[in-house]
């Protein structure tokens, strides 16, 4: 082994380390996989499809409502759901139907009936600033803000840009 040969190996580990450096930050603070567990998106995405998230996309932008999120719900749990309410909004289910600020809003990713709700149940009478109200879209079978409560902005890891895995 001459003086080029070890020359070329060095350059040649080194660009694999910088390659392996560069995965690990997009994967780390850019983008992100998860599954999804249960039913409670249905139809949007079903029991143990993966998505890919993008964790860096609510530092550039604004999170809207409709927007699908994944988020802390505990130390060692994240979950997926819709964005429904964003601070200063009233929100309420009645009779199947869904007003925001006192407006009827059409849902036709809702696969399932909704019991009535209101942002008063929680004990607001609007959306906190930097919080958000997030719903399933299988809403007979979710666990969603309507138990556990308002979403930090702080805990929302980022945005569900599409559906991996399995092809269909």
């Amino acid at each position: 082994m001459d003086f080029r040969d070890i020359k070329e190996f060095v350059k040649d580990t080194i660009g694999i380390v910088i390659i392996i450096i560069c995965a690990f930050v997009i994967f780390a603070y850019v983008i992100g996989m998860q599954q999804i567990v249960g039913p409670s998106m249905n139809n949007t995405f079903q029991n143990e499809d993966y998505v890919i998230i993008f964790k860096a996309s609510y530092n550039f932008f604004p999170v809207k409502r409709f927007d699908i999120v994944s988020f802390y719900y505990d130390e060692t749990k994240y979950l997926v759901k819709r964005v429904i309410g964003l601070p200063g909004d009233t929100v309420e289910i009645k009779n199947d139907v869904l007003y925001i600020n006192g407006e009827q809003v059409e849902e036709e990713y809702v696969s399932s009936k909704t019991e009535n709700f209101s942002l008063e149940d929680l004990g607001y009478s609007t959306i906190p600033e930097d919080m958000y109200l997030v719903l399933g879209d299988n809403r007979g079978d979710s666990l969603d803000s309507r138990e556990f409560g308002l979403v930090k902005k702080e805990d929302i890891v980022g945005k569900v840009l599409f559906k991996i895995w399995p092809l269909n």
